[in-house]
């Protein structure tokens, strides 16, 4: 049972090609940058082939998206970094001012405060305060919005601070939103709010609740992708 490893280069990319009596079906898997072709003894280079042209699109999108990914930079919340809201970026203006205020002013994200106020943790509270404020606002018009559209009606809707998730939907009906999806692309909050949503009818995340899913947000696996590439830069 031992298994051959060659290389595949063509389109655009270099493929670790591994041939194995242990499988019966072709798998890809791009990971870290690299992307392996595991194929049965005996494929064909015309098989081969196939597989690769139907999946060389999918292959590239996973490589620049893995080539875009870097690690989380901690903020330091100074004047002209970037701050994200419904997935555009907004770079950071400090000012100085009598008053306490968080606004989008001139495709800035303006913060002011108080001299004695000015440390980076007074930065960053006073945006956490603001995107929770823009948040449960924002999350509840959706939620209205596609509970109409789905014939569903919540309990109540609200946020918190998650670590490892976005939503929570309880058997009882209250929806729960992670605050920091806001700071998502629009359509991955829509995502959110409608996956959600469709727990209200299916307690489990069944092919009944997927397709439920499916009917609202047809390309929800690209989504899911998302999240899961991006989702631990949402943070502020």
């Amino acid at each position: 049972m031992s298994n051959a490893i060659e290389f595949y280069q063509g389109r655009g990319f270099t493929a670790e090609l591994v041939r194995t009596d242990r499988k019966k079906t072709a798998t890809i898997l791009v990971e870290n940058g690299l992307t392996s072709v595991i194929i049965p003894e005996g494929t064909t280079q015309e098989k081969l082939e196939h597989l690769i042209t139907k999946r060389t699109k999918w292959i590239k999108e996973k490589l620049y998206i893995q080539s875009q990914y870097s690690p989380v930079t901690p903020k330091e919340y100074v004047s002209g970094e970037s701050f994200s809201y419904m997935g555009k970026n907004y770079r950071l203006k400090v000012v100085r001012a009598k008053n306490k205020s968080v606004k989008l002013l001139n495709g800035r994200l303006t913060v002011a405060l108080p001299e004695h106020q000015s440390t980076a943790q007074h930065i960053q509270l006073a945006l956490i305060d603001w995107y929770r404020t823009l948040s449960e606002k924002r999350l509840q018009e959706k939620t209205a919005r596609y509970a109409k559209l789905m014939g569903v009606t919540p309990s109540s809707v609200g946020i918190k601070s998650f670590k490892s998730r976005w939503g929570s939907c309880h058997v009882n009906g209250d929806i729960v939103y992670n605050w920091k999806i806001v700071m998502a692309p629009n359509r991955i909050v829509d995502y959110v709010v409608v996956h959600e949503l469709c727990h209200l009818k299916h307690h489990d995340h069944s092919p009944k609740f997927w397709k439920a899913v499916e009917k609202v947000i047809p390309d929800y696996r690209d989504c899911k992708e998302w999240l899961k590439e991006n989702g631990r830069s949402l943070e502020v």
